[in-house]
């Protein structure tokens, strides 16, 4: 998967409130890429593949997808793939597809882990979540700026963000051309954490419910008690 740009977009926010976290999660990215070109998408700046600040915006979800397309469009390749930087991303989520339709192809092989869940465990929810997209750039790239030419001239704050879903998702009610999406499995999971200083926390917060498949441990990362010690080393029994 030669012909593939990572994209890396962050608030920064764990800069700060989790450096340990961050740092594991960024040396996990880095093997799982192998090589591949990243480009990182931040608030602030940062010695993380190729760098794009683009100063303090503040954390929203539009700034999500403002810094997916400033991503994108920076991207050379074919493809791109998201990232996040509260995800173990495993080797085989960025080496085993891609789609040759244009289409958006999700990654369902994933494992959440609930940082405050006691025992620790990972559980699984079958949804469609832009962290774990990969797609042809052009086609990503079109998809975003007919969202936001949509949106020009409108405050943030009077945007309905629960149309601004993962694309492929919410296109019917943006107005847009609608675009497929398709699934894909990788046979190496990848680990989303749910934590508190997650930027979707402070809608459910601990009330977020797991799915209804659950493991202590799972293929390749072994047991939850010991994921969980890379998010808090003090955490895991």
């Amino acid at each position: 998967m030669k012909d593939l740009t990572i994209i890396y977009y962050t608030s920064n926010w764990l800069d700060t409130y989790n450096p340990y976290f961050l740092a594991n999660t960024k040396k996990q990215l880095l093997e799982a890429a192998k090589g591949l070109p990243i480009i990182s998408v931040s608030q602030k700046p940062m010695d993380f593949g190729v760098n794009i600040c683009v100063g303090d915006i503040g954390r929203s979800h539009l700034n999500i997808y403002r810094q997916i397309l400033i991503g994108a469009k920076a991207a050379k390749t074919k493809y791109v793939a998201m990232a996040e930087d509260d995800i173990l991303y495993s080797y085989d989520h960025f080496h085993t597809y891609v789609p040759e339709k244009d289409t958006f192809a999700y990654n369902m092989s994933k494992w959440s882990i609930y940082t405050w869940t006691k025992p620790p465990m990972f559980s699984f929810k079958a949804r469609l979540v832009v962290n774990s997209l990969i797609a042809k750039r052009d086609m990503l790239v079109e998809a975003m700026e007919e969202r936001f030419n949509k949106i020009k001239g409108v405050k943030d704050e009077d945007i309905p963000i629960s149309r601004w879903g993962d694309p492929g998702r919410c296109e019917e009610k943006l107005g847009v051309n609608v675009r497929a999406t398709e699934k894909f499995w990788s046979t190496v999971p990848n680990v989303v954490f749910s934590h508190p200083e997650a930027f979707g926390y402070g809608n459910l917060g601990a009330r977020k419910r797991m799915g209804c498949l659950r493991a202590f441990e799972v293929l390749y990362w072994g047991k939850a008690e010991d994921i969980l010690k890379l998010y808090d080393k003090t955490l895991g029994k």
